[in-house]
């Protein structure tokens, strides 16, 4: 019976293609990791571990969200140095502008 019902039920998100895209457009190193755990999603699920699918599952899209805050923070930082760098050549009076 119970093999019946899980034969019925349909196998939780395995965000596959958002752990390719963090991979790709985010940080590999947490885009692999949400990969690897996207790829045991199925397999967990045919294997008729349930539980461990939807574990394998939310850390899918746990690590996908660490590449994506991991990519965002990267950003700012970079935008901030940016900006500095900037504001100080402006305060010593070498930037007259983006004249080339």
């Amino acid at each position: 019976m119970e093999q019946i019902d899980q034969q019925q039920q349909s196998p939780p998100a395995n965000y596959l293609v958002w752990a390719i895209l963090s991979t790709i457009f985010c940080c590999q190193i947490s885009g692999i990791v949400s990969i690897i755990y996207a790829a045991m999603v199925n397999s967990k699920w045919q294997a008729g571990d349930r539980e461990g699918a939807q574990k394998a599952s939310k850390n899918a899209k746990i690590w996908i969200w660490v590449s994506v805050g991991i990519w965002i923070v990267s950003i700012v930082l970079a935008l901030a140095i940016f900006g500095i760098g900037i504001f100080a050549a402006v305060m010593s009076g070498e930037f007259d502008g983006f004249n080339l």
